[in-house]
Formats: structure tokens, C-alpha cells, sequence
């Protein structure tokens, strides 16, 4: 008995000693990885633009003022030019993963269940696109915007940034779709489903935690991207907030006040979203397709 007690008393000792091993080390990495996110917000709170020094990301002096200097930006015409340029980001970013994740779901669906010819090739060839940056598309984007009329347009911006995430979200998905039991839509078939409504009613619900992270994927793809944005974008008020960020770095001096509110305010909706659809992956992952 006393035996009995005494391993039983070792183990929970041994269980108590890992368990705050483990936490240690979870606080650590979180420290770690946290420091750079708290020194931008020291830099984004200290009322100067000058470069923060110190290792310190506590501020000694705390201040809004460059957040209402981003936030409350206005042209010559008197415009709340920083409205219109969060409108542009949003606008392009929803509509581009909207787009691409549209396309692309119906294409994964065609390569994981459908046998036709050029399969392989086509698959291939998305993954070559892969290999090559999309700054190698420029000239050639920046004719076919121009040849029509979408150059400085929100639209034609959203269909670039669509075009290019396709290939990588066609991909994820199809993997995504190659697990999911093909019993499930021959059930459904023999029951008088056409291929549309299994693909619908069966298909989707079911590849909900993909769908949804492959248009987190292509919403950050478009909300982060700058170089395309600041060429085929050619006036202020069509400016997304990258390019935005980017004016605060001058030749020969950096406003990096400036630059560290309007990186924190950049980051906000993506962590939003991020959180938002976070729900939904786990309830995806949790809802089972198939009972018994």
C-alpha cells in the first residue's frame, strides 16, 4: 500500500515537473516571438520619428498622436484619403480571394475526382507558375490592364491578384478533396444527386476548414502585396495601405512613428479575420461527414 502511494506520489510529481517545464518553455518562445510585435507598438506610441533605441519595448512616453496622424490623413481636397485607401484594401482583398477561391475550388474538385486529357499536364503546368515571381508579369499585366481600360481600377487589381493565387490554392484544395471518401458522392449518385449538388451540398460543407483557410491564404496574399499595387495603381486615392506604408520611407529619412501606427493598423483586420474564421476551421474540423 505505502509502495503503491509512494510511485503514485512520484509520478504526479514527475507529471507537475513536466508541466511546468513545458509552460516555461511555452513562455519563453511566446516572449520570443512577441518582442518584435510590443518594440513596433513602443515605436507606434512614442510621440517622436525618430528610430526607438533601447532594448526596452516599453515606452517612456505614451502618445496616440502618430495613429491620428496616420488615421486621420486628408489631401489638399480636404478627402479622407486614409478612409478611401482602407476601402481600396478591403475591396481588393475580399474580392480577390472571393475570385480565386470561386475558381479555384471548382478546378480542385475537377482534378481530384475527374479523369480527362491534359490532367497531368495541367497540373504541372499550375505548379510551374509557381516557380516564377509575379513581378515576371508586370509588363505584360500592365499592357492587358491598360488594353482594358481596368489600369488604376480596383477591379483590375482584385483580377491580377486572383489570377496569381489560383495555382497554389488549386493545389491545396485538391489535396483537401482527394480525402474525402468518394463513397460519400457515389451514395448521393445512386440517390439521384446530379454532380452540381453533390458538389454543393456534400462537397463543400465537408472541405469547409480548406476553403476557409485558403481564402485566409488569398485575403493576406492580396492585403500584404505591394509591388504590383504601387505600379498598376498610379494615383493616391487608389493606393492600398501597403503602398501607403511605403511613403513614410523617404530617400534619405524614415518617419518611423508614422510607419509603426500604420503597421499596426494594417495588421488589425488580417488578425480580425484571421480570429474570425478560426471558429469555423474548428467546427469544420470537429463536424464528422460520415456517422456510424
Amino acid at each position: 500500500m505505502s509502495t503503491r502511494d509512494d510511485g503514485g506520489m512520484a509520478g504526479a510529481r514527475s507529471s507537475l515537473l513536466v508541466g511546468l517545464a513545458s509552460h516555461a518553455v511555452l513562455i519563453v518562445v511566446s516572449v520570443v516571438v512577441l518582442y518584435p510585435v510590443l518594440w513596433v507598438l513602443r515605436m507606434a506610441l512614442t510621440p517622436s520619428q525618430a528610430f526607438a533605441s533601447g532594448l526596452s519595448p516599453i515606452p517612456t512616453t505614451v502618445s496616440l498622436q502618430n495613429f491620428v496622424d496616420v488615421v486621420g490623413h486628408h489631401d489638399l481636397g480636404g478627402r479622407w484619403i486614409f478612409g478611401v485607401q482602407l476601402y481600396n484594401s478591403l475591396a481588393v482583398s475580399a474580392l480577390s480571394a472571393l475570385v480565386g477561391v470561386a475558381l479555384a475550388t471548382t478546378a480542385a474538385y475537377a482534378f481530384s475526382r475527374f479523369a480527362f486529357p491534359g490532367k497531368r499536364l495541367g497540373l504541372g503546368a499550375l505548379l510551374l507558375t509557381q516557380m516564377f515571381p509575379g513581378t515576371m508579369m508586370m509588363i505584360p499585366l500592365y499592357i492587358l490592364l491598360d488594353e482594358l481600360s481596368l489600369l488604376d481600377t480596383q477591379l483590375g487589381l482584385a483580377l491580377v491578384y486572383a489570377t496569381t493565387s489560383i495555382p497554389f490554392s488549386t493545389w491545396l484544395l485538391k489535396g483537401y478533396f482527394d480525402t474525402i471518401p468518394i463513397d460519400l458522392e457515389e451514395a448521393a449518385r445512386m440517390d439521384g444527386a446530379s454532380t452540381a449538388r453533390i458538389f454543393w451540398s456534400i462537397i463543400l460543407p465537408l472541405a469547409r476548414p480548406a476553403v476557409a483557410i485558403t481564402f485566409l491564404f488569398s485575403f493576406m496574399q492580396a492585403w500584404n502585396e505591394f509591388i504590383l499595387a504601387a505600379k498598376l495603381m498610379n494615383s493616391e486615392a487608389s493606393y492600398t495601405l501597403p503602398v501607403v506604408l511605403r511613403g513614410f520611407v523617404g530617400d534619405k529619412s524614415t518617419a518611423w512613428g508614422h510607419f509603426a501606427a500604420g503597421a499596426t493598423v494594417v495588421s488589425a483586420p488580417v488578425m480580425v479575420l484571421f480570429f474570425f474564421l478560426q471558429r469555423h476551421l474548428v467546427e469544420g474540423l470537429t463536424a464528422g461527414g460520415v456517422k456510424g
